[in-house]
């Protein structure tokens, strides 16, 4: 109930802030003058501001919401000699991988995960679940952590926004643009937007949203094994390759809140289309890109 009330309280303001933009820059309508066809050059602004705006303020709520979705806890002191092995890590991988000091936090949840965000690398967040600390031998974690720590080297949250930005806008004005002449040439609408835009426009919104995630999904894919490589380099290739063993060899592959879920270690593996739609590599893919490069 708390994540969904977060949902909607996070999803209202952006609304309120990208509208209060739309009206500063003038654009209150996508109309032409006339009333009838669409002004391209608005839609566009419109398609823009929602579009990247969305990303980006998510991006930069990224660590808030994460840390109250999951309910993490972030370690400002050391409690006790597990922690502080966990600070003392992450210390020395972000200053071997030229960042900022991440936020270092524990999330309680059975299953073994980890996750990194945060919208600049220098002020990023790493959490790990409780699962992962109990299941995983220390060189393993220092591993994950190491995998976490590259994510936020590489700049990986900022680059996943900015092309989730992109495709969100493509994905607002073309549906709208589809909207238009569906109302215009199959309903014969020539009076301003009538029932045949805002259902084409949906529809089209629907199919484009999904066609423009396999991009997304493809980048996130991409990245992982860069991380992967990062935390090889940051730990050993032979502790990052234990540990993903040791994360295919999991009953359960420790899920996130959907928000989180392409800054997981792992994810569920999938086939034929919806392999498409994987946020992660197959463990074993990602096993052998490493042993490759041994």
């Amino acid at each position: 109930m708390k994540r969904i009330f977060l949902f909607l309280l996070t999803n209202i303001a952006v609304l309120l802030i990208l509208s209060l933009v739309l009206r500063l820059l003038g654009v209150d309508h996508i109309l032409d003058e006339k009333g009838t066809g669409l002004d391209h050059r608005s839609l566009l602004i419109f398609a823009a501001v929602f579009g990247m705006g969305g990303s980006f303020i998510s991006l930069l709520l990224s660590k808030w919401m994460a840390k109250r979705a999951t309910g993490a806890h972030v370690i400002s002191q050391p409690s006790n000699d597990g922690e502080a092995w966990l600070m003392q890590t992450v210390s020395h991988q972000a200053q071997a991988a030229g960042i900022g000091m991440p936020e270092v936090a524990i999330f309680e949840s059975e299953a073994p995960n980890a996750f990194a965000t945060g919208a600049r690398r220098d002020a990023a967040l790493v959490a790990v679940s409780t699962g992962l600390l109990r299941s995983m031998r220390r060189d393993e974690v220092e591993a994950v952590l190491g995998h976490e720590i590259s994510h936020v080297a590489n700049g990986d949250m900022v680059t996943l926004a900015l092309i989730q930005g992109v495709v969100n806008t493509f994905v607002l004005f073309f549906s709208r643009v589809i909207g238009s002449f569906v109302d215009r040439v199959l309903f014969r609408n020539e009076d301003g937007h009538g029932a045949g835009f805002f259902l084409a426009s949906i529809v089209a919104q629907l199919v484009l949203g999904i066609l423009a995630s396999v991009i997304v999904f493809w980048f996130s894919r991409r990245r992982e094994f860069r991380a992967d490589a990062g935390g090889a380099r940051l730990a050993g290739t032979g502790k990052m390759i234990s540990a993903l063993e040791r994360l295919k060899a999991a009953a359960e592959p420790g899920p996130l809140p959907d928000q989180l879920a392409a800054f997981g270690v792992s994810g569920i593996a999938r086939s034929g289309i919806a392999r498409l739609f994987m946020t992660h590599p197959p463990l074993e893919e990602r096993i052998a890109a490493l042993k490759q490069s041994l």
